[in-house]
């Protein structure tokens, strides 16, 4: 059954509108030929958009020739403001952009658990509201948040998880109190990184991928055939977990102790580091101690020195859990996600790598991070910029 009139013209709407997102400006001849629609059909749409105030003209193209230059037309890109929020246990990164994703203004504030769950939450919304007025937004549209713990399937909530500051929980309704006007929405920090990755960093020529964050804890993010998968309880990647050999013990429902955490973790990893006689040393700004230790010893490696020992013993450690995870979902490509994966770069990417392909007959490609630490904030940025864009973008009945 052919679309109804006003089905079609929403259709084309959108379909100009993300040409404008992907590709900028563009002039009606411009939106005529990337869309292939007729002349008068985008005359049409492009008098719809800029009634609607979504787009408008924002120049002249440069071309020479008798008579007017065409005009170009652009999204009117404060037609929207989004946040994104990037939630760890140690501190919170806000970022504001446009509705285009533009990033008008962003900060981060360390934060104290041990002050109180009252003055951390306010601690954060303090942040928040800071950006958004050197930002120049009056009201936020979409607030898109990342934070470590469980997503509850059903309701988008965060999960009481246990070893996470209650602060993380009392944040998310706080900012929905204070922000009556805006959509708030968290997602695991973990899946909004594959996010990242998938459409900015290493993974844009992946549809299936699994990326293993290394960062204060593990975690991974599972991405078939295109989709996040979540899982039915919202636990998909909670590699922590992972019963794995080599530890003390195993881990419990409520502490991963015992398992994959206790040698990928940020402590292991220091730990792993001190036994071969590595420090840190002059620590990048706001860089993790771990992801500092990993990244002198990157630039130290040589045959049969401390640090070269210290990268194969970390990689030993890392192909465990990526030859669990290649061995049930066989997705071809494992990022090594996080600081501690941005840091280890090719060196120890190229390790695990060759580890696994001993360990598997499933043929894996390991990549690090491209875009480390900052994915999680730039994956809640996207899911703002997409949220707020599909309810804009959805011109109304005609």
């Amino acid at each position: 059954m052919p679309a109804s009139p006003s089905t079609a013209r929403a259709i084309n709407d959108r379909l100009a509108l993300r040409l404008l997102q992907q590709e900028g400006p563009l002039t009606a001849g411009q939106l005529k030929q990337l869309t292939g629609l007729s002349r008068p059909t985008v005359a049409d749409l492009v008098e719809r958009l800029t009634d609607a105030g979504l787009i408008a003209v924002v120049g002249e193209a440069g071309e020479q020739r008798r008579g007017p230059n065409a005009k170009l037309y652009g999204i009117v890109a404060d037609r929207a403001h989004l946040a994104a929020l990037d939630v760890r246990t140690e501190g919170v990164s806000v970022v504001v952009s446009d509705l285009v994703g533009a990033v008008l203004a962003a900060a981060s504030v360390p934060i104290r658990g041990d002050n109180g769950t009252g003055p951390a939450v306010e601690q954060a919304v303090g942040l928040v509201e800071r950006v958004v007025k050197e930002a120049g937004a009056d009201r936020l549209h979409t607030v898109g948040i990342g934070a470590p713990g469980l997503i509850d399937p059903a309701s988008g909530e965060l999960r009481d998880s246990t070893g996470l500051p209650e602060w993380h929980r009392r944040l998310v309704a706080t900012l929905q109190e204070r922000l009556p006007e805006a959509r708030v929405s968290v997602e695991n920090e973990t899946n909004l990184a594959a996010l990242a990755e998938q459409r900015d960093g290493v993974a844009q020529d992946r549809d299936t991928f699994v990326l293993l964050w290394l960062g204060h804890g593990t975690g991974a993010a599972v991405v078939l055939d295109g989709a996040l998968r979540r899982g039915a309880s919202g636990g998909t990647g909670e590699i922590g977990f992972l019963p794995v050999p080599g530890t003390a013990g195993l881990p419990s429902a409520v502490d991963c102790e015992g398992g994959f955490h206790s040698l990928a973790g940020s402590a292991a990893i220091v730990e792993l580091a001190a036994a071969h006689g590595l420090t840190a040393g002059t620590r990048e700004v706001r860089e993790p101690v771990a992801a500092g230790v990993v990244r002198r010893a990157r630039t130290e490696a040589a045959h049969g020195s401390a640090a070269d020992h210290f990268l194969d013993a970390l990689a030993d450690r890392l192909a465990i859990g990526v030859a669990s995870v290649v061995a049930v979902l066989d997705p071809g490509c494992v990022v090594l996600g996080g600081e501690v994966g941005q840091a280890g770069g090719e060196v120890l990417a190229a390790r695990v790598e060759e580890r696994i392909r001993r360990m598997s007959p499933l043929a894996t490609v390991v990549r690090p991070s491209g875009l480390g630490g900052g994915a999680v904030l730039r994956g809640a940025l996207l899911t703002a910029r997409d949220a707020a864009q599909d309810e804009l973008f959805a011109p109304a009945d005609h």
